[in-house]
Order: structure tokens, then sequence, then C-alpha cells
């Protein structure tokens, strides 16, 4: 043993740093984020450090090292809190673009610096071996481990898998972005510091374009679903080069080329990555939650909930909604109905923050409506609600998409997972038992495990109900629940929808299913071209010849019902 560590001691500490490097990429990732700054804000904290790290040795290797931690990190955390600030609200090839100037920025102001060494680089004192390396990437990989299972972590999947859905349950989607930013620019500063010190040189050109792919290549090759998967990554990319000089292939370009491949094959068939080929069991707790938590009483029946006067929306010469009047109060089941294109969805996006009013002036749980809310404050106050177009967190478990739910009835608890805190588990626990609660009021309890993709039309339709009842909201918006139901599934929908306004739940329904929504409603109001034409008792819109008109038509049109 001690001769293979002897003769691979260098591939051994590289193969811990690219796990390192590769964690900083991972850090974004896992909230759907492509960055390639990593390699910029790794070469300003291994500089940085040069500044502050005592020369001395009699200061020994140890707090020399910490020092260089600490200030590469909180270098690397800053310029990445800086970056965010002007490209977070950037997308995709957008957002790489820019952090990839920002990289390029950076490397060549160090260039150009003298207390760098410009161009011939900058010498370091050795610092770092096996064990500093191996410790570091321990501790990058515990944390991911443990964020992974947190409300922070689930937040930050729920973001990976669709903004909007997320938003809708109240996460805060930018300052979650940022976060993950920040983490990585932290990590980013770390792998810079530890590379310097145990290769004893830092050179700008060192930290380039080409770097940041590799970074990029490891973390996706390894997988961004799992903890692990950076550091699988790095086991096999580092220890490729050994394999191809152990058959005899010396080619420099065999190892980029390689790389690139494995890039492109698990693009097209493991999106995964080598992570997602290790089978994922949830912790036993998932199979014994407990009870759910005693979340805080809905408000009495009669409070007002939601006030709108003289709504609109414009979407340029298109009115979506003019001067729409609407009052609901809790313990009512609002139905809203009318033909396609009369304004339903647009009118429930500015219910819950999603679409801004273009003018009027409303209030939804005690939020005013306008520009200025974001729609994850409004969730937090209390709105959830399902998609017209299903909007599930596909790649998570059932479970988790429900947990994800709970986001505004559970408490952090990330830092005192760190620390094994009984507390977080016990938070944990009470989250869990939430979840299951509404699985099993929507009668998905025994498909828990499935990934949300996985499951039946009716089921995902099941399923996100169930992650809108987890936030114990005030109001529930449902847009088309029984679309693509048959009549069976949409009576116990109907039953569902009845038992949760015993429940104290306030319902808001969109439904085409007219016979549906006379069931289960206690009022009916009617949209035609975004303005309401109708409103009153179910009884009542079913007589109104107004209504009538709007779904069949005049007789000369002879148009279809909706």
């Amino acid at each position: 043993m001690a001769g293979f560590l002897d003769s691979y001691a260098s591939t051994i500490t590289f193969m811990a740093l690219t796990g390192v490097f590769a964690y900083s990429f991972y850090a974004v990732l896992m909230a759907g984020q492509l960055s390639l700054a990593q390699a910029g804000l790794a070469s300003a904290g291994a500089f940085t450090s040069s500044l502050v790290v005592p020369a001395a040795p009699l200061f020994g290797v140890i707090p020399r090292l910490v020092v260089g931690i600490a200030v590469g990190m909180a270098v690397g955390a800053a310029l990445a809190f800086l970056l965010g600030l002007p490209v977070m609200r950037l997308r995709g090839v957008f957002l790489a673009i820019a952090t990839l100037a920002f990289g390029e920025v950076v490397r060549i102001l160090l260039i150009n610096q003298s207390w760098t060494g410009g161009a011939q680089g900058l010498s370091f004192p050795k610092l770092v071996g096996i064990p500093e390396a191996w410790l570091a990437l321990a501790v990058v990989a515990y944390w991911f481990w443990r964020l992974g299972g947190s409300r922070l972590g689930r937040a930050l999947a729920a973001i990976r898998e669709d903004e909007l859905a997320a938003k809708a349950m109240g996460i805060d989607v930018t300052r979650h972005r940022m976060i993950s930013f920040v983490t990585s620019g932290a990590v980013a500063g770390l792998y810079g510091v530890l590379l310097a010190y145990f290769v004893r040189f830092a050179d700008p050109n060192a930290f380039g374009f080409s770097t940041a792919v590799d970074g990029l290549v490891t973390a996706v090759v390894g997988g961004t679903t799992l903890f692990i998967g950076p550091l699988l990554g790095s086991t096999f990319l580092t220890w490729l080069p050994e394999l191809q000089r152990a058959i005899g292939v010396e080619a420099g370009w065999i190892r980029p080329f390689v790389s690139g491949l494995l890039l492109l094959l698990v693009i097209l068939f493991l999106p995964g990555g080598l992570a997602a080929l290790i089978p994922h069991r949830r912790r036993r707790a998932m199979a014994h939650p407990d009870a759910p938590p005693d979340l805080p009483p809905l408000p009495a029946p009669g409070t007002p909930i939601a006030s709108l006067r003289a709504i609109r929306k414009e979407y340029g010469g298109v009115h979506a909604v003019r001067d729409v009047d609407l009052d609901i109060a809790a313990g009512e089941i609002v139905g809203l109905i009318g033909p396609n294109g009369a304004g339903k969805t647009t009118l429930v996006n500015i219910v819950s923050g999603l679409v801004p009013p273009s003018g009027g002036e409303g209030t939804v749980v005690g939020i005013p409506l306008g520009s200025g809310v974001p729609a994850h404050r409004i969730a937090l106050a209390g709105v959830s609600r399902t998609f017209q177009q299903i909007k599930l967190f596909n790649r998570l478990s059932a479970l988790d998409n429900v947990l994800v739910g709970a986001h505004r009835v559970s408490r952090p608890t990330l830092l005192r997972r760190m620390v094994l805190l009984p507390s977080a588990r016990r938070d944990e626990k009470r989250a869990l038992g939430q979840a299951f609660a509404q699985l099993t009021r929507v009668g998905l309890a025994d498909r828990a495990r499935l990934p949300a993709g996985d499951l039946s039309y009716g089921d995902q339709r099941r399923l996100e109900i169930a992650r809108a009842l987890a936030a114990h909201p005030t109001l529930l918006i449902l847009d088309e629940p029984a679309a693509g139901m048959n009549h069976v599934e949409a009576h116990r929908l109907s039953v569902l929808i009845r038992a949760l306004a015993e429940d104290g739940v306030t319902v808001l329904l969109i439904e085409h299913n007219v016979r549906m929504v006379l069931e289960t409603c206690t009022r009916v109001v009617v949209l035609d071209f975004g303005e309401v034409i109708a409103a009153g008792d179910p009884a009542t819109i079913a007589r109104d010849p107004r209504v009538v008109e709007a779904y069949l038509g005049a007789e000369d049109d002879q148009a279809e019902p909706a």
C-alpha cells in the first residue's frame, strides 16, 4: 500500500483536487445554472491568499494553510456574489457566456499585475499533500451530502427542474440561485488555494477556458442529481490517463477526445451521469414518518381572502382581463368558468402573483397585488396552486415533489444537519409526515418513491394537488385539475375538493367540466373575453342565458361547446 501511495501520490492528490473543483460546478448545476466563472474565481482565491499567508515556517504548515484557505474561500465567495448581482437573471447559454467572460477578465487582470508574477506566475510553498487534499474533499462532499436532504437542497432541486413551479411553492428563486452561486465561488476559491500550495506554483494562464471546461465535464460526467457525482467524475477522469499509459497509449490528444466523447454520451444516454447508475434508496424514515405537524388554523368562514377591483391585463393590444371585480371569502369554493381564451388562467396568474396586473387594485391573503410583489411572497402568505399544463419536478420522486410543496410550513435544517442535531431530524420527519398525509389524501402513498415523470397523467394531476396541499394553503387555486379525467375520477376529485372546503381550505377552481363545477362549487363566476358576464350560485348560473350563449353561441353561430 505504501508503495502504491508513493508511486501515485500526485495522481491521488489530483483526484481529490479535481473532485473539489467539480463540486464548485455541482453547486450551481444542482440549481439549474450553467456557470463557467469557477476557474477565474479559483485563480483570484489562490493569488490573493499569497498576500496573507505567513511566510515564516514558525507558524507551522497547518495554520498557514488554514489562513490561505479562509482567504481564498472568502475571496471566491465575495467575487461570486458581486458577479451574481448583474448576471443572476440570465439563463442557459447567456449565463455561461457572461461568466466565461468574467473568468477571462480575471485572468487578464492577474497577468497584468506585478504582485502575481504576471505571465511568469508565482511560487508558493508546499503546504498540501494527500491528507490535506482528501480532508478538504471529504468536508466539501459532506456539505453537499447534508445539503441534499435539507429544505434548502430541495428548493435548489426544484429550481433546477422548473423555476415557475418553484416560485409557486414559495421559493425565492433569485435568492436561492445566489446562494448556490456564492457556494460555488467559495468551493472554487478553496480549489485554487489547494492547487497552488500543492504544485507550488500558480500561473494565471493555467486558470483559463480549458480548466473551466474540464471542471464542467467532470461534474456532468459524474452526475448532478446525487452528491457523489463529482467524486465519481474526478475518479474516472483522473485515472483515465493512467489507464492509457498502462495500455501503452501516450498521445496527448486522447484524454480531451475521450472527455468530449464521454460528455456527449452522458448527455445523450445518461443525463444523470455516472451517479444515475447507483441505486438510490430513500432514507428509512420515509417508511415510518411522524404524524403531520400541528399547523396554524385556517381563517374562519367568511373571512375576506381576496378582493379585486377593476383588475385588468393587456398584452399589447390584446385585453386578456377587463375590469374584473372579484371577492373570495374563507370556506368558499369559487368556480371560474368560461370559453377558451376567456382570460381565466390570466386572472388566476394575477391572483397568485405570477403576472402583474396592468391596472386596478387588489389584495390576496393580505398582500397587495402589483409589479413589485414577487410570486413567492404571495405563496408564502398562503396561496398555493396547480397549473393548466402540469408542472411537476419530473426527476424528483413523488414524495420529494410534495416535500417541496411543504416549503412554506417546514423549517430550515441545513446548519443543524451539518452538526447532526436531533432537532433537524425531528423537523425533517415532521415535513415527511405532512408530505405523506397529502399523498395519502389523494391516493398516491403507494407511489411515493416513483419519479414524478413516471406517473400516469391522472396520477400526475393528483400529485400536483398533493404538492399544493402540502403548503397548508389558505387559498388553493386549481387550474383545470379534471382535465383528462373520466367521469369517475372527476367525481372523486369533486368529493376531495368539498372535503378540503370542510377542512377550512378556500378553493378557486378553473374547470371546463361545467357539470363538475356546478356540483362542487358554492359560487360560480363566468368570464367571456376577459369580462365577468355572470356571478352567483350554481343554480342561477346554469339558467343564465348569457352563460349559455357564451358556451354554445347564438343559434346562427352554430358554435361547438368549449
